[in-house]
């Protein structure tokens, strides 16, 4: 039993050298696979970088019959089965890109049972036709990628994920099951057993850890200031900003700077689109400036740097996006630029949508970029698991920020919102505290409490950060209608029963760097060559350089300096496949290089990892009532259309403000009353449509206002 035990440990990772070219498993993989050939139900979470996807690729080349891989983006589908055809794998994927030639072709090879992998998406399963198709299949293998799709607890939920199980029991056998995701709470992964019916499910969490990734939370008085310094010319750099706006304003600001420079977002064409995509996965921009919805699934391993140029609205999404960085385990930065009015955009926005799950999880976004101790420590406690000891890769834990101990000030503005009795903004309560005589301020009588002026030396922006320390511990909290009040918990702060401190401003140094930083003990003359050869056949074949070889085995290479076919074949991520594709293009530049440096070393045995990829993807309701909207329909015209309320209605145009997939002046909204609106605005404040109404003409109607207002808040602040 012991050898039987020990040749098929063998077998497997002979098909892992041969197919994936690694020569041992990364921790979980082994024992994640074993457990779906035996034929039981399994539940991976792996983190972004873990090799998720090995866990369902290998077994489908060691089933008999074909395994269905259920993946929510056209992208990563394209990206998995381009990087399995290059290994040698009867892979393909069946969407709305394909032409109808590619289509018939690809039923033909499941009709002769030659395909050993099929990539679809759910919404694919809901057709009558493919179902009873698919049925007629021998199904091994029911993978789901990106699991945590399926559950309304999560951060991505997507209906149609619900509908698998409906799909899986009209099969004549039912296969056995394999759901994997990066990120997902323990309620999280409850729900997805649940709602994918897994039978006795082998559970398998490795740590949610990236050590290889430094987390900073920056707080600059400039942003764009502090993310030039960040950026370069030669690093692969995603940068994240909150709406379509931002990103548009972002990607001309740069381009102008003169650098190599794209844009991703939904109003873009979808030809547009792909082609940004496909020059940053090309190296022929190293940034781009995009919205959540880029990077879903893109396996590019050599991301240096993900910069947040805005607050997330949750930590599960901040994590995936994070976990972009630093694909090929080599040393990679996860940078979030937090600035105060984020936290009042957000609870705004939020509050709109009645929402309290996304509350919630926002509410611990808020705490972690207002957070003092060690920010790895931070995220892997909310997804379970307990540290010893701070990372020291953190901007925290690498002194990167000093505390400052603001209570006394705290205390001031706990006091000044008490005796102003009503729910009031922001700039309000800022206004009143620093003797502002503005009419507004004058109207109300403020200039007559015992808080007037009390804060007059502080500038605005102390006093804001003051303010949203509080709204993160929630000492205080924030309206529907964008007012502030002070919770239960601010009694204890007043009453000195604790204190609350706030990160001190600075920026992080430039980055001077102008050559990817490779790791000790490898040649970066010889890797920069290397990398040539593998741009110049990138070229030549039309595909992704990091699909010919990763950054990881490019290092691998320039430490080992392998003189022959059977050495080329020990460098990590080269198997028997791509081995005898390539050797002959790489082998002769390492000699060449080692005859021109003789006295350049090979390293012995180098640390081995490998690379997977990572998506998500999801559509909402709230995308309708957008689409409407764009038809120029009114919320009232919609809500009738959809048969909801205006309410809802409102809600759903907030949300899709904000997620930059509407462009709030889509509706027939002139500008000479945009900028009436606006200017009633700036007059009066945003917490009362009623106050903004009676400052304008009759003939302005309260949908203007409240679209105008929308893009104010969202877009303006």
């Amino acid at each position: 039993m012991i050898l039987e035990e020990r040749a098929y440990f063998v077998q497997l990772e002979a098909s892992l050298q041969e197919h994936f070219g690694y020569s041992s498993f990364r921790p979980g993989q082994k024992e994640i696979i074993n457990t779906i050939l035996s034929g039981q139900d399994t539940l991976g979470i792996l983190p972004t970088g873990g090799g998720k996807s090995v866990c369902y690729q290998l077994p489908a080349l060691m089933l008999p019959g074909l395994t269905v891989v259920i993946s929510p983006l056209i992208s990563l589908m394209k990206d998995q089965v381009d990087t399995l055809t290059q290994q040698g794998v009867q892979a393909a994927y069946l969407n709305s890109t394909i032409s109808s030639e590619e289509f018939q072709d690809i039923i033909q090879q499941l009709r002769q049972r030659t395909l050993k992998m099929l990539y679809v998406a759910p919404e694919r399963l809901e057709n009558p036709s493919f179902q009873a198709f698919l049925s007629k299949q021998n199904i091994s293998l029911f993978a789901v990628d990106e699991a945590h799709c399926v559950s309304q607890w999560g951060f991505d939920f997507r209906p149609s994920y619900r509908n698998i199980t409906q799909f899986i029991n009209q099969l004549p056998q039912r296969p056995r099951m394999a759901a994997f995701t990066a990120t997902a709470t323990k309620r999280v992964q409850d729900d997805i057993v649940a709602q994918l019916e897994l039978e006795e499910p082998g559970v398998f969490i490795n740590s949610f850890d990236r050590p290889n990734i430094k987390f900073s939370v920056v707080e600059p008085n400039n942003r764009l200031a502090t993310l030039h310094s960040l950026i370069n010319h030669d690093e692969a750099i995603i940068i994240y900003a909150s709406t379509r706006k931002q990103v548009d304003k972002l990607h001309i600001e740069l381009k102008q700077e003169g650098y190599a420079v794209n844009k991703y977002h939904a109003g873009m064409e979808h030809d547009q689109r792909q082609q940004s995509q496909s020059e940053f996965i090309n190296d022929e921009c190293n940034i781009i400036v995009a919205t959540n919805a880029f990077g879903m699934g893109i396996d590019k391993t050599d991301v240096r740097k993900v910069i947040h140029f805005n607050l997330p609205k949750d930590l599960e999404s901040y994590y995936q996006e994070a976990g972009r960085a630093g694909r090929d385990s080599l040393d990679a930065e996860a940078i979030l630029l937090y600035h105060s009015q984020d936290i009042m955009t957000n609870k705004f926005l939020i509050a709109q949508s009645n929402d309290e799950l996304a509350h919630r999880r926002l509410e611990m976004m808020i705490q972690y970029a207002s957070f003092t101790g060690c920010l790895r420590n931070f995220i892997l406690r909310y997804f379970g698991e307990f540290p010893n000891e701070p990372c020291g890769n953190c901007s925290n834990c690498m002194g990167e920020m000093r505390q400052i101990d603001v209570t006394k000030e705290a205390q001031m503005i706990l006091s000044c919102m008490l005796r102003m009795k009503h729910q009031f903004g922001m700039t309000m309560i800022i206004d009143v505290l620093r003797g502002s005589q503005n009419q507004r301020v004058l109207d109300n009588r403020f200039d007559e409490l015992s808080t007037y002026g009390i804060m007059k030396t502080y500038s605005v922006q102390q006093i804001r950060d003051i303010i949203s320390a509080l709204l993160a511990y929630q000492y205080i909290s924030v309206t529907e209608h964008r007012g502030l009040y002070a919770t239960e918990a601010s009694k204890m702060l007043l009453m000195g029963q604790t204190s609350l401190t706030i990160k001190e401003r600075k920026y992080l140094k430039a980055s001077t760097s102008r050559r990817r930083t490779v790791s000790k003990n490898v040649n970066p003359d010889l890797y920069e060559q290397l990398r040539q050869v593998r741009a110049q056949l990138a070229k030549e074949e039309g595909m992704p350089a990091y699909i010919i070889f990763s950054n990881k085995s490019l290092e691998d290479m320039a430490s080992r300096m392998p003189n022959t076919y059977e050495e080329f074949l020990d460098v990590e991520g080269v198997g028997s496949v791509k081995a005898e594709k390539y050797a002959g293009y790489f082998l002769p530049a390492i000699q060449e290089y080692s005859s021109s440096n003789p006295n350049a070393t090979v390293e012995s045995e180098p640390h081995r990892e490998s690379v997977e990829t990572q998506s998500s993807g999801g559509q909402s309701s709230y995308h309708l009532s957008a689409q409407y909207a764009e038809r120029g329909l009114t919320p009232l015209e919609i809500a009738i259309e959809r048969n909801i309320t205006e309410a809802t209605v409102l809600s759903h145009l907030t949300q899709a403000a904000e997620q930059g997939d509407l462009e709030v002046f889509d509706a027939d909204v002139s500008s000479y009353i945009k900028n009436q609106i606006k200017q009633a605005i700036r007059k009066v404040g945003t917490n009362s449509l009623k106050d903004i109404k009676e400052a304008l003409p009759d003939k302005i109607s309260y949908d203007d206002i409240k679209y105008v207002l929308i893009d104010y808040l969202v877009n303006n602040i």
